[in-house]
């Protein structure tokens, strides 16, 4: 069994339908996929009817956090989307996304970039009420006014941490952010921790990971295509010192990534450990 626990649509900053993320992995000869689109479910629905037999969606998302000013990233798994205060967060989570790239675009225009918010409103698309504007948004209609070569050289130039139109925004604090899924009847699982901005230098600290995990971290994704080998020794150690489960997964944004699903998968017996707690929503079959 081929499983694949992280992965974008249109939705949020990935290039392809969910419906299309859903073709992708089958022909990548997946069996389970989660869809972890940025602080939405928004593409869930579109994604399970096109499920084909003997395919298992597992319903997720990548939540926002930050500590000490930093990003830090936790992929989110069978919760209940309709949990009170888990909607009321991603809500606010969401509506600070365009609050933040508003003050980006003008950023940008001050700069002599010449970036519209209509055009990346028009990027980032509106899929069942689940529109959610996102940094690689931006940075395609960087590229699109000629202002940089690529997404990474927007990134680079002007909307990474610390870059002339970069703009902080609003995001959960880690350990309330695991709280809160658990809460909600989910499990939780550290994106990346490797690949970090601003203040984290690359990697999610030691101490952070030692709170997240009392408060009912489940697990480390520490086979990411962005992690060298070392990285995911590294990462693989910290899970196996703190029982956590080890995840891979291919964090796959479409044509942004190179359509890479698979590339990294979980464990079939990790898996099963990972979802045995949820109780907030189940594995969808085709």
């Amino acid at each position: 069994m081929r499983i694949d626990l992280h992965s974008h649509s249109s939705v949020s900053d990935g290039t392809d339908r969910p419906a299309a993320v859903i073709e992708h992995a089958v022909a990548a000869g997946l069996d389970v996929l989660a869809l972890t689109d940025h602080d939405t479910v928004a593409g869930h629905a579109e994604a399970a009817a096109s499920l084909p037999r003997g395919f298992t969606l597992v319903p997720g998302m990548e939540l926002s956090c930050a500590h000490e000013g930093a990003s830090v990233h936790l992929l989110a798994y069978l919760f209940d989307p309709a949990h009170p205060e888990l909607a009321a967060e991603l809500e606010r989570v969401r509506r600070d996304r365009v609050v933040r790239a508003e003050g980006m675009v003008g950023r940008l225009r001050a700069e002599g970039v010449a970036v519209t918010w209509e055009r990346v409103r028009a990027i980032a698309g509106d899929v069942d009420g689940g529109d959610v504007v996102g940094r690689p948004h931006i940075a395609r209609a960087i590229v699109e006014a000629g202002a940089a070569e690529d997404v990474p050289d927007a990134f680079d130039r002007w909307i990474g941490s610390g870059g002339p139109a970069y703009v902080a925004r609003y995001a959960l604090d880690p350990v309330r952010a695991v709280r809160l899924v658990r809460t909600a009847g989910g499990v939780c699982v550290l994106a990346h921790p490797a690949r970090g901005e601003g203040a984290l230098t690359g990697a999610v600290p030691d101490e952070l990971v030692e709170r997240m995990a009392a408060a009912g971290l489940g697990g480390i994704e520490a086979d990411h295509p962005a992690h060298d080998e070392a990285e995911r020794g590294r990462w693989r150690g910290r899970a196996a010192d703190l029982g956590l489960v080890v995840t891979g997964s291919s964090d796959d944004h479409g044509e942004l990534t190179g359509r890479r699903l698979g590339c990294s998968t979980t464990d079939p017996e990790a898996y099963a450990r990972l979802v045995a707690p949820a109780t907030g929503a189940s594995p969808i079959a085709g």
